[in-house]
């Protein structure tokens, strides 16, 4: 994308942002859903393929221009991205990434319209953080495979038309995983209700239940045997993604506590007058220019193919940790108000402590990154 037009699009996204889903934020958080007229525009503008190639109808955003992207998005409640993440991102990129033509041809155009939602069926009740030992099993018969098996916290699970799901065809440990399609409405797959969560009201989680699925051979996604790598490489994308998210929700809740800062009076004086909430903002934007600059670098060494794994585990790792301490000091900015419902500080403390879980745990991206170096 032409510069100009990157800049063009960077400018109506943040418009967009602030002045039509900053707005409906306490709608979201009431119905937990996103309004439709925020869905239309989104899908209007783009936002469901930005991270998708060009001649599959998505923006082909390069790593370094979808984090400036992600900036703005995150800005407004984690469940407006969440609503398109998933497509663009880890369940996208599978076919991005291993997809025969005829299932870039078919699915990708799809998803970058917003015609439909994808999602990335990974995770199991007790295969979370290292996916390598799930149980979900594909068995081959004549023409078809035959999966059996559960998976648990599936983002956008309940609105998904079509599941990435990750299911062993062979022994043990990550080499017997394979990838297929499962579309919507397949016999044998069942979504459960949306999962009750602490925070991010408007993106939805649910178990999948595959009992007796049966998909054609060429619903496989890549070759048998390679689901895993095809599952990491998705991550580590959707690791920087996450970081951007992080660093776009850190500079919203810090300018929420400046702004408190200055109108918000005790003792006669702007409560910004005194110095120890002047270190806790400042510790804030000194974390936040940090988050944002790694972001940015480990973006130009993963487009530059210097590094594609350990940046966006440093990224993930700072930045999810980063959000949570700037939005613990912005509750302590606002006093108790901060702990009052309906302020937004105190839907975003709740909101960024998932951040710090999913698509790899702090303790996961410590052992990313410590076994990279010890390597």
């Amino acid at each position: 994308m032409e510069p100009q037009d990157f800049d063009d699009v960077l400018q109506a996204v943040r418009r967009f942002v602030r002045d039509e889903v900053i707005p409906r934020e306490e709608e979201i958080e009431e119905t937990d859903a996103i309004p439709e007229a925020v869905r239309r525009t989104s899908r209007d503008m783009g936002l469901f393929g930005y991270a998708l190639p060009e001649q599959y109808g998505g923006l082909g955003l390069s790593m370094s221009e979808e984090v400036r992207l992600v900036f703005e998005i995150g800005y407004a409640s984690p469940a407006f991205r969440s609503m398109f993440g998933t497509s663009n991102g880890i369940a996208g990129q599978v076919l991005v990434h291993a997809g025969t033509d005829a299932q870039k041809d078919r699915w990708l155009p799809r998803l970058a319209s917003g015609e439909i939602v994808g999602a990335f069926a990974l995770t199991e009740a007790e295969a979370g953080s290292d996916p390598s030992t799930l149980t979900t099993s594909a068995r081959r018969d004549g023409d078809e495979y035959v999966i059996d098996g559960a998976k648990r916290f599936i983002t956008n699970a309940p609105e998904a038309d079509v599941f990435m799901v990750f299911a062993r065809t062979g022994g043990e440990g990550s080499r017997g995983i394979s990838t297929f399609l499962v579309e919507k409405g397949t016999d044998g797959l069942e979504v459960g209700p949306s999962d009750a969560k602490m925070g991010q009201r408007g993106a939805h989680t649910a178990e999948v239940l595959l009992d007796g699925v049966r998909v054609p051979a060429d619903a496989m996604v890549g070759t048998e045997g390679t689901g895993f790598r095809t599952a990491m490489a998705s991550l580590a994308h959707g690791r920087l993604s996450i970081s951007a998210v992080c660093v776009g929700l850190a500079q919203r809740i810090q300018d929420e506590a400046v702004a408190y800062a200055k109108e918000r009076a005790q003792g006669g004086r702007k409560i910004g007058e005194y110095q120890l909430v002047q270190g806790l903002i400042a510790d804030s934007q000194a974390e936040l220019y940090a988050g944002r600059s790694m972001v940015l670098e480990a973006a130009r060494a993963y487009d530059a193919g210097e590094d594609t794994k350990l940046g966006p585990s440093c990224a993930k790792y700072f930045c999810s940790e980063m959000v949570g301490r700037v939005a613990d000091r912005a509750v302590q900015v606002y006093g108790g108000m901060g702990y009052m419902r309906g302020v937004a500080v105190e839907r975003f403390y709740r909101d960024v402590r998932l951040f710090r879980i999913y698509e790899g745990t702090s303790q996961i991206q410590q052992l990313v990154i410590g076994r990279h170096l010890l390597r």
